[in-house]
């Protein structure tokens, strides 16, 4: 029973990977900690429960990675999703720390399988998670108990109190009732405000309001406006964020990675229009993904659809809705409510671009449609073999990018200098390093890298 009245060295804000990563750490060095989860027990962990696997740089084989991915060939893969908007130290910093932190999580409970079919072209970049992100959440908790770190779920914060460049206190509603603590140090790790639907309408526009929340509803950005509306700095673009192409049958909120789709690029995809409107196979998926949120957010009613046929069907990890099928092109546009005959134009005009060639699916193979506008440049074949496929598309928001300004430390900047004794790790902070687009896993190793800083950080200053 967590007793409320007792003094805590370090209360974290949060209860996904950054903030059991920081928890952990604290308490190792010997500081009390607790944990303040807004969600309830059986939905603690935020988005990390729909994580797969961890981006980490090894300079050799390494658990189950294969082969090398030095710090370079990460760093350019992370310009290349960015448009080089990052913070080069701090994006340096996570990819260097990486390594060391794989063998980590293992101390810390977390066991890791080899790339499934499907996955095979992550297997020298991505440590998987035996059991996804739930297993990995679970086993940090089982790890933090046995630290001594408390958890308290259902802990809602709505007041951090800044005095100058500290913080005095930390208020949070829990079982009905309001409390308060007084903390040595303080560290959010409380993601973005992608729950909250109103601010991302007033981001984004009307259009929002169709978007799809793949991620937890409960990281709705309290703490976040808190602090901003009393002077920490902030970092990142409101309008940018982690959100890729979902089934459009997937629920409002906490869909997870199971509503994730990754047809495209062994697809076409076409708005409700039945046009194509960009290149379904620039770049392998896992560096790729994350784009088709923001292509299919600019489209009419937000909305998008993906087509295939047989021969594509076994390519790529499955969705937990099966595709809409049918014998033909038009009987699929009619089932999916799109114009059968411009759909008809569409595939036509894609089939009779499409050249022979090699076809390799888990690499960049070349084979690209001729004189077609938009061209897809790789995977280009034929949509020609029945049964015919299609799922629906939605952007899908993860966390959003908007956040905490921080140091190598991790900790908080305001106009006028660092906030002595708050630190933040996570979601809450990526953005410093995420200006735009994501690569598969690295948000793990954000919340990672930066969790064990700000853990060893706080527990340092209250030492």
């Amino acid at each position: 029973m967590t007793d409320l009245s007792k003094p805590y060295d370090v209360v974290v804000v949060g209860g996904g990977n950054a903030a059991l990563c920081a928890a952990m750490t604290a308490a190792e060095a010997g500081a009390k900690v607790l944990v303040l989860e807004g969600a309830p027990k059986p939905y603690r962990g935020g988005n990390s429960r729909h994580t797969r696997n961890f981006r980490c740089m090894h300079r050799g084989p390494l658990s189950v990675l294969t082969d090398t991915y030095d710090e370079d060939e990460y760093y350019d893969d992370l310009l290349k999703v960015t448009g080089g908007k990052t913070d080069e130290r701090l994006a340096r910093l996570a990819i260097r720390t990486s390594e060391e932190c794989l063998p980590w999580m293992q101390d810390h409970g977390v066991h890791f399988q080899p790339s499934l079919s499907g996955t095979l072209s992550l297997s020298r970049t991505n440590a998987f998670f035996l059991g996804g992100g739930k297993s990995l959440v679970n086993a940090y908790y089982r790890t933090a108990e046995r630290l001594g770190v408390e958890v308290l779920y259902e802990a809602q914060v709505t007041h951090v109190q800044l005095d100058g460049s500290r913080v005095t206190s930390v208020e949070f509603t829990h079982a009905d009732e309001s409390h308060r603590l007084e903390p040595k140090a303080l560290i959010i790790a409380s993601g973005g405000f992608q729950g909250d639907l109103d601010w991302l309408a007033r981001a984004w526009g009307p259009a929002a309001k169709n978007f799809l929340v793949r991620g937890t509803p409960y990281n709705r950005g309290v703490v976040l406006r808190d602090l901003l509306d009393q002077g920490a700095e902030s970092v990142g673009d409101p309008t940018q964020c982690h959100a890729v192409a979902i089934d459009g049958r997937a629920p409002k909120f906490d869909g997870g990675i199971v509503t994730r789709l990754d047809c495209v690029p062994f697809s076409i995809v076409v708005n409700k229009e039945a046009r194509r409107f960009y290149d379904e196979g620039e770049d392998v998926w896992p560096k790729r993904y994350a784009i088709w949120g923001r292509l299919v957010a600019g489209q009419p009613d937000q909305i998008a659809y993906s087509i295939i046929d047989s021969k594509a069907l076994e390519l790529f990890m499955p969705s937990v809705f099966p595709p809409v099928k049918a014998d033909s092109i038009e009987d699929l546009a009619a089932a999916l409510e799109l114009p059968p005959g411009a759909l008809r134009e569409t595939v036509d005009a894609f089939n009779a671009a499409c050249r022979d060639g090699a076809f390799h699916p888990t690499e960049l193979d070349g084979l690209a449609t001729e004189g077609l506008n938009p061209a897809k440049t790789n995977w280009a074949r034929p949509i020609s073999e029945p049964p015919f496929y299609g799922y629906s598309l939605r952007p899908g928001v993860t966390f959003t990018y908007l956040g905490l300004k921080v140091d190598e430390t991790a900790r908080v900047q305001a106009a006028d200098g660092p906030i002595e004794n708050l630190w933040a790790a996570g979601e809450t902070m990526a953005g410093s390093i995420l200006g735009q687009g994501y690569l598969a896993g690295f948000g793990m190793t954000i919340g990672t890298v930066f969790g064990r800083i700000a853990g060893r950080e706080a527990a340092s200053y209250v030492n």
